[in-house]
């Protein structure tokens, strides 16, 4: 396989992860991913700012957030964040504390 059919491939992968993250299961939340995962949405978007800064593309938290959610990171919030229960934070504490 050339490179060109590997890159494009890799992001035909991430696409649809990304789909899947912010389509098709909006009922999974940040805090659960991470808990099981390791990463979550919000790890996603800040790769995908990394990855902008270090070809000399200027782009902020936020900005990477809206590029990855779709919409700014506050109404994604809104329409899809629950709280997150006393079991999920003590899990995250212990895990990533």
């Amino acid at each position: 396989m050339d490179d060109q059919t590997r890159i494009e491939l890799e992001a035909a992968a991430f696409r649809r992860l990304q789909q899947h993250l912010l389509q098709d299961r909006t009922d999974v939340q940040n805090i659960d991913m991470m808990n099981l995962s390791g990463f979550c949405r919000n790890c996603l978007s800040r790769w995908y700012q990394e990855a902008a800064n270090e070809r000399g593309i200027e782009m902020s938290k936020d900005e990477g957030r809206e590029a990855f959610y779709g919409m700014p990171f506050a109404e994604w919030k809104a329409k899809y964040q629950t709280e997150a229960s006393a079991e999920a934070q003590e899990a995250f504490k212990t895990s990533h504390g």
